[in-house]
This record gives structure tokens, C-alpha cells and sequence, in this order.
């Protein structure tokens, strides 16, 4: 067979030189026994062919390597492995390079042990004459290293590694710059894992890393940085008598003409930021640093050009790149409940930092960004101590007459708002107005950057007198959502949502400019940016809750909601946005909801029977079938946990006439934690709504649940002890059945060392503990009602946090009265149960606002004593309560 290696082309099908293969073609090619032999031939031996064509044919054999190498008979893989080795040391970089990358696939096909001669081999090359030789084998070597670390630094290879590290730091010192760069990168791929035969020589190690700081190689630079930042990590004590010297070095460094080399060396001050030691060693260099982060916080030229920042772009009406929008990925509900001055979640994201900016156009990760998040944590370290270098800084920055220096000053002013808040307030009355004047500035760089960095600053405005800067900042920033850029209004969208979570009801006077905003968006904006206008409606939502349930409010809202919901066809991923929208809306307008919820509930229902059943099909036929997005199957469970949360029982009929149940019980059993964790949200909230229907289930429900209140899952554990608690509730004395499924796990939760407060309050729906620092509201409670009924069943489970039950009662303002009443008794009940005196000796160890407290709310009187022993041997599991509880 002969075959025109021209008109093969890359594994993707794009055209590379001459005619496109399809990837259908090349498997076809695969059917011969000889393909992956002339693939070979070509790339080692056919040296009349040019050399990217060449390297084409490797590149192709290494994805038949990765594809199908266990079917590849023995002689061909032998005859591959051997010409590699053969030919590792052609003259051509880029034939070097290939024959390198095809080793390290093979060697990632777990051939290193079928390989046994691979690494003595390419060890014994390294000290070849012949440089191309040096060099070839070098390079296979660092890819080795970095694909299979694991495995060579492990007992399956009798640990080539001892050998190997002293043979690379051999090369340190090379009279070739990439082989010492080589070198560099070999040793740098086990630094972070501790590798035994690395810390042997780490000292002579750190010695040949000083040696070559000033090499005059930028890779080798770039390596040398590198392997000082992941050091600071590991053997911070080799490194601190030299500190002085690093700092400085890196100082230099982070302003290296090469950017590579900056950025890899600004990566130390995000590094070192994390270490104890960062404010002793680093407060004597800040008055340096403090001017090379903010330097680097400029746009570049190139980002410059690549962001058209010079060119006034109107783009509104340009369609999105397709391949430009990132995935979306759902966050499963969590049920939390809300700290005064703590509206998130366990397990928020702080996206922040990526506006730092996003510009999908310029690399994800550069030296701006990288400055900007050294800035930011460096400020949370030093805290208001940075304001003395920085303020002369950010005068000149800000006011500054060239718009790409004054656009670093806001980024700045944003990245150290966190750490330096307080030293800054001083200075805000002046500076957020400058920045909402900003917001119409002339450059569309200066308008998206001002939008993030005043949301970082929301929190102060909202603290404010509302007319002074909420409703300034509040107006120019919904006419940003409506600019004719779609980064403006992108950065206008996603800071007008922080604002919202920061404002809450503050923003209801102005309901209607808002919602006139957001609607009239949805015909401005394209894909992407439309994506980010679903958050900010169900972030409102969130925020202004029953205050969204007017009727002029919803006729404004839903049409064009429900307009892109009919759009949209149930494997379209924009579902996920907009389900988390649609959520969040049914739960704020609640009643006002209903005219939309039965096509909105039968869909999502749908959805899951639709998920569990092509999963069923990927279980029982995995070749035949793709295993299923669950994603959609977890979006649509938590709309239906809002619906369930918004319409309460007027949801009933809805799940009387389907199978969400049966769904539920399937969804509760599922591998993936976060389709349990939005089916135990569903179950809490259709237990509030509808428990008639639910009840008939509890028995099957109640040990899936028991056997899911595993800590190291949060969100599961958390979600799965907020429904125990709200079935507790509605099942009252006859819980008593399932307590000993649940109860020791969640004992066990309470006394675990570092719970996070969200799975401790929900725990405490059941035990009771931690909800002392919530402020008085429904779901506290809802949870103290859990807790009163856990008591009455199973009056023995309290009695060693007995202290922290009563502590949390005394943290009520003004419980209900029959809430109160439960209290009363619970307390009045322990203490005529084990006598005055075992409860004078309990009661000592009450902090004295406590026992007063309680004493006036619930006149349980206290003496003072020091043995609380005798209480805890004298009381028993069985008799406590029964005799005085409800």
C-alpha cells in the first residue's frame, strides 16, 4: 500500500498540507497492519520529504498511540520504539521535538515498565558528544518527567530517580542554554511532591538555581523562577537565610524584558503571600514592590491591539463567537441559611479575581492579572500598612491624562479594596464619585474595569445614605448593562448583580428603572452577555425577594423569560442559566408564579426522568450509549426545589399528578453528589410544601439519607441534615423509628473539629448547636422547631450539648409564642428531671449573660457550682422529657 503522506492532516480533520483527511479516513487507515510502520518511516526516515511533513506523520501516529496502542501488534510497536530511540538525535529541532513527544506518549501508555531500557538509555545519551543527541534526549526525558512523575518517583521502577536528579544537575552548568534549561525543567517537575531523591540534594540544588539567576537565557530565567516559587511551598527553611537576596532578585526579575520570565517571577509575591513569615520578610521591600505590581497592571501593547482598545468599538450588534463562550457549569442548591452580614453560601465561588480582566481575546493568565492578584492578596497580608506606598501611587493613576495608565489605577483602587477597606473609607466620599463619573469615560476599557472595581467597593456604598451614592451608582451603572460594547456591558452586568447582593431591599423603591433595564437588555444582547443577564435577574430575585410579586413587575418580567424558555430545546446547555434564573424567580414572586408553573414543573420533571433514563441506558449498554449530562437532570431538580420554596402548597397538585417521587428516590441514590445534593433540597422543600405526599416515602427515604451525612461531602451532608430536620418537624413523636439512623452521624458532625457554619446550622436543625449567631427569621425557626422534636423522641441524644441547646435559645429575641412555650418546657423538664442540686452544679459553668438571660425569659433560676460530673452520670436516655414535653 502506498499512501500520499501530503493529504493526511491532524487528528481534528483541519487541513495541515494538501488535501483534508477525515478523521474517518484515518481510521479507516488504521485497519492496516503496515499504517502505523509508514507513519514511522516517514517521520524518521524520509528525509526527502520536507520537515513539517515529517513531523505531521508523528504527530499522527502518536494519536494512533494514545487511540489504540493496545491493539498494535508487537513487532510494530517494537519497530516504533526502536527507531525513536535511534533517531532521537535528528539534526531537525522540530523532528527532535516529535520523536520526543512520541516516546512520552508511549511511556504514558504504561510502558515505562515495558520499556525497561527507556530511561537507562536516554540517561546514557544526555553525555553524548553530539549535541543534537544531548539535546533530543533531554527533551524526551523532560516530557517524561512531566507526564509520569508519579511512576518514576515510585517503587515499580526500583527508583530510576535516584539516579536520574544527580545526573540532571550535572547539566546545571552546561555550556548550551537549553540544555541547562532542560535540566531546570527535569529537576522542577519534583519539587512540589517532596521527591526523596530531590531532598537528598537540595541544598546543591538551591546552590546551581543561584548560580544561574542572571543567565543570560530567558528559559532559563523563566525555570529558575519557577523553581523558587514552588521551593517557597516546600523548603521554605533552605530558603529564608537567603531571603533578602531573593526578594530582590525577583524584584528584577518581575520586571525582566521577557514577559515569561516577569510573570513567572510575579508569581512569587502570590506565593509568598501565603507563607507566615510573608509580612517579616517582606515589609522592608514594600516601598519597591508596591510601584512593579502596579507597573504591571498596565495593558500591554499587544493587549492593547488585541482588545482594539484604541478603536471605539461599537459591537453590540456583532454575533458572538460561538467557541469564544466558555462552558457554563451548574452550582448545585445548597440550603443555608443567613449569617447578619454573611449572604453567601458554603461553597461560593469568588469569581472576582477573573475580572481582573476577563479578556477572552488575550491570554488567560498574564502578567496584569497575575500583578493585580498579587496586589490583592498582598493588601489582605499587610492590610492598611500598603496604603502609605500606594496612595502617592494611585494619585498620579487616577487622574492621569492617558487613559491606559488612569485604566491601571482603577484596577488598583479594585484590587485593594479588600484588604486596605478601612484605611480607604477615609478616602471613598471623593474617589466613588470620580469612578461613577469614570463610568462614562470615552474608552471602553476605562468603562468595563471602573464597573468591577466599584462593585468591589459596594458594600461601603450601600452603607451610605442611599441618595448620596447608591442611586448615582445605581443609575449610570444599569445605563453601562444598556452600553453599545459588549465587554461594558458584560463588566456592567456581572457589578450591577454585587450590587444587588450587597443593596438587597434597598433596591425595591427602584423595582421598576431596574426591571425596565434588565428586559429592555434581552434585546440588545447577544450569547454570551445574555448568559450573564440570567444571573443578574435571579441575583435581583434573590435580593428583593416577595417584593418582585406585583403584578406590573411580573408582567414586565416573565414574558420574555418565558419567550427564551420556549426557545430553548432540552439538550441546550443556555437551560442551565436560565433555570438557575427561573429559580430564583419562582421563589421571590411565589403566588404570583402560578400562572406559569405547570408547563415550567412538567418540564423540569421531564428532564429528569429523561437524564435517569439514558443513564439507565449507559449503564446496561456503555458502547452503544453516551452517558447522560447531568447537569440538566441537577438544574432542574433545584427549579423545582424553587418552586416548591415559592409556591408552597399550592404546588400539591403539581406533584400529585407525577412521579417526582419515585424520580426523587432514584435521584437520592445516584453516583454523582451533586444530583443527591439537589434531590435532598427537593425533599426539605416539598416536605415544607406538601408533606401528605411525602410522608408514604419516609421509611424509604430515611436510611439514604442516614447513610449521606458524611461531612467530607458538605453540600450533600449539609442538604441531606436540613431535610432530616424538616421531616422531624412534620413527623413529630413519630420520627422516633428513624432517630437511630441519623442520630450518631449527626453527634458526630457537631464534636468534628472545623464543620463549615452552614452544615453545623443545619445540623443543628436536628441537634442543637451553632444557631446562636443567626438573627431571628423562618428558617432559625423552622430549625429550633426540628431540634425541640429530635429532644422529645430522643431526650437522651441532647444531653451532652445540652450547654450549647440552652445558649441558643438565649440568642432569641422574640421567638413565637408556642416557640417559646417549647423552650420553656425543654428547660424546665432537665432541670426538675436531675434535681436542684445536679443542676446548680451544671449550670456553674454558664457564663453569667446566659444564666441571666434565661433566667428572665423562662425563669429558670441557676446557683453556682463548679461540678457539672453528677449531672451527666445521673441522667438517663429514656426518662428525661417524657413526662413533661408537649
Amino acid at each position: 500500500m502506498y499512501f500520499s503522506i501530503e493529504s493526511a492532516t491532524h487528528y481534528d480533520g483541519n487541513i495541515i498540507n494538501g488535501v483534508a483527511c477525515s478523521s474517518y479516513q484515518l481510521e479507516q487507515l488504521n485497519h492496516y497492519p503496515d499504517f502505523n510502520n509508514y507513519l514511522i518511516f516517514v517521520l524518521t526516515k524520509l528525509k526527502s520529504e520536507d520537515e513539517p511533513t515529517r513531523s505531521l506523520s508523528g504527530l499522527i501516529l502518536k494519536n494512533n498511540v494514545k487511540a489504540h496502542y493496545q491493539n498494535f501488534p508487537n513487532g510494530v510497536s517494537d519497530f516504533i520504539k526502536s527507531e525513536c530511540l535511534q533517531n532521537i538525535g535528528d539534526s531537525s529541532p522540530l523532528i527532535r521535538a516529535t520523536v520526543g513527544i512520541l516516546i512520552t506518549t508511549i511511556a504514558s501508555k504504561g510502558e515505562l515498565q515495558n520499556w525497561p531500557e527507556l530511561l537507562p538509555k536516554l540517561c546514557l545519551l544526555l553525555d553524548s558528544e553530539d549535541y543534537n543527541t544531548c539535546e533530543g534526549a533531554f527533551g524526551a526525558l523532560q516530557k517524561i518527567c512531566e507526564d509520569s512523575a508519579e511512576v518514576l518517583d515510585s517503587d515499580m521502577l526500583d527508583r530510576p530517580l535516584n539516579v536520574m536528579i544527580p545526573k540532571f544537575l550535572q547539566f546545571f552548568k552546561h555550556s548550551s542554554p537549553k540544555i541547562r534549561s532542560h535540566a531546570i525543567a527535569c529537576v522542577n517537575q519534583f519539587i512540589i511532591s517532596r521527591t526523596q531523591a530531590l531532598m537528598l540534594h537540595i541544598d546543591g540544588f538551591i546552590e546551581n538555581l543561584f548560580a544561574l539567576a542572571t543567565d543570560e537565557e530567558p528559559e532559563v530565567r523563566k525555570n529558575v523562577c519557577r523553581a523558587l516559587v514552588m521551593l517557597l511551598e516546600v523548603r521554605m527553611d533552605r530558603l529564608l537565610p537567603h531571603m533578602h537576596n531573593i526578594i530582590e532578585y525577583m524584584l528584577q526579575r518581575t520586571q525582566d524584558q521577557d514577559e515569561n520570565v516577569a510573570l513567572e517571577a510575579c508569581e512569587f509575591w502570590l506565593t509568598l503571600a501565603e507563607q507566615p513569615v510573608c509580612k517579616d520578610v517582606l515589609c522592608n521591600h514594600l516601598s519597591k514592590l508596591t510601584p512593579v505590581l502596579v507597573n504591571g497592571m498596565k495593558y500591554s501593547e499587544i493587549d492593547i491591539i488585541l482588545l482594539k482598545g484604541d478603536v471605539e468599538e461599537d459591537d453590540e450588534a456583532i454575533p458572538d463567537n460561538e467557541q469564544d463562550i466558555r462552558p457554563r457549569f451548574h452550582r448545585s442548591r445548597t440550603v443555608a441559611q443567613q449569617y447578619e452580614g454573611d449572604r453567601d453560601g458554603i461553597e461560593e465561588d469568588d469569581d472576582e479575581d477573573d475580572d481582573l480582566e476577563d479578556d477572552d481575546t488575550i491570554s488567560d493568565w498574564n502578567l496584569r492579572k497575575c500583578s493585580a492578584a498579587a496586589l490583592d492578596v498582598l493588601a489582605n497580608v499587610f492590610r492598611d500598612d500598603l496604603l502609605l506606598p500606594i496612595l502617592p501611587l494611585l494619585k498620579e493613576l487616577l487622574f492621569h491624562p492617558e487613559w491606559v495608565i488612569k485604566e491601571s489605577g482603577i484596577l488598583v483602587l479594585g484590587a485593594i479594596a479588600e484588604g486596605c477597606m478601612q484605611g480607604m473609607i477615609a478616602y471613598l466620599p471623593e474617589l466613588i464619585p470620580h469612578l461613577v463619573q469614570c463610568l462614562s469615560d470615552k474608552k471602553a476599557l476605562v468603562r468595563s474595569i471602573t464597573c468591577w472595581t466599584l462593585s468591589r467597593y459596594a458594600h461601603w456604598v450601600v452603607s451610605q445614605p442611599p441618595d448620596t451614592y447608591l442611586k448615582p451608582l445605581m443609575t449610570e451603572l444599569l445605563k453601562r448593562i444598556l452600553d453599545s460594547n459588549k465587554r461594558v456591558q458584560e463588566a456592567a452586568c456581572s457589578a450591577f448583580a454585587t450590587l444587588e447582593e450587597e443593596a438587597c431591599t434597598e433596591l425595591v423603591p427602584y423595582l421598576a428603572y431596574i426591571l425596565d433595564t434588565l428586559v429592555f437588555a434581552f434585546s440588545k444582547y447577544q450569547h454570551k452577555n445574555l448568559l450573564i443577564l440570567y444571573d443578574a435577574i435571579g441575583t435581583l430575585a434573590d435580593s428583593v425577594g416577595h417584593h418582585l410579586n406585583k403584578p406590573e413587575y411580573i408582567q414586565m418580567l416573565m414574558p420574555p423569560l418565558i419567550a427564551k424558555w420556549n426557545q430553548l430545546k432540552d439538550e441546550d446547555k443556555d437551560l442551565f442559566p436560565l433555570l438557575e434564573c427561573l429559580s430564583s424567580v419562582a421563589t421571590a414572586l411565589q403566588s404570583g408564579f402560578l400562572p406559569y408553573c405547570e408547563p415550567v414543573y412538567q418540564r423540569c420533571v421531564n428532564l429528569v426522568q429523561k437524564t435517569l433514563a439514558q443513564t439507565m441506558l449507559h449503564q446496561s449498554q456503555p458502547d452503544q450509549y453516551e452517558a447522560p449530562d447531568k447537569d440538566f437532570m441537577i438544574v432542574a431538580l433545584d427549579l423545582l426545589s424553587g418552586l416548591a420554596e415559592g409556591l408552597g402548597d399550592n404546588i400539591e397538585q403539581l406533584v400529585a399528578r407525577s412521579n417526582i417521587l419515585t424520580l426523587m428516590y432514584q435521584c437520592m441514590q445516584d453516583k454523582m453528589p451533586e444530583v443527591r445534593q439537589s434531590s435532598f433540597a427537593l425533599l426539605g422543600d416539598l416536605t415544607k410544601a406538601c408533606f401528605m405526599h411525602v410522608k408514604p416515602c419516609i421509611a424509604d427515604f430515611m436510611p439514604i439519607l442516614g447513610t449521606n451525612l458524611n461531612p467530607e461531602l458538605i453540600s450533600v451532608c449539609n442538604n441531606a441534615t436540613w431535610a432530616i430536620g424538616e421531616i422531624s418537624i412534620q413527623m413529630g413523636a413519630e420520627m422516633q423509628p428513624y432517630v437511630a439512623m441519623v442520630l450518631h452521624q449527626l453527634v458526630e458532625i457537631i464534636n468534628r473539629p472545623n464543620t463549615p457554619k452552614t452544615l453545623l446550622e443545619n445540623t443543628g436543625t436536628t441537634r442543637c448547636t451553632s444557631l446562636r449567631n443567626i438573627r431571628d427569621n423562618e428558617e432559625k425557626d423552622s430549625a429550633f422547631r426540628g431540634i425541640c422534636t429530635m429532644i422529645s423522641v430522643n431526650p437522651g441524644g441532647v444531653v451532652q450539648d445540652f450547654i450549647f441547646f440552652c445558649d441558643a435559645v438565649a440568642s432569641w429575641v422574640n421567638p413565637k409564642d408556642d416557640l417559646r412555650d417549647m423552650f420553656g418546657k425543654i428547660l424546665h423538664g432537665f432541670k426538675n428531671q436531675v434535681g436542684e442540686e445536679n443542676w446548680g452544679r451544671f449550670s456553674d459553668q454558664f457564663p453569667l449573660p446566659l444564666k441571666e438571660r434565661l433566667a428572665a425569659f423562662y425563669g429558670v433560676r441557676y446557683r453556682f457550682n463548679r461540678s457539672i460530673i453528677i449531672f451527666f452520670v445521673i441522667m438517663t436516655i429514656t426518662t428525661i422529657l417524657k413526662e413533661h414535653l408537649f
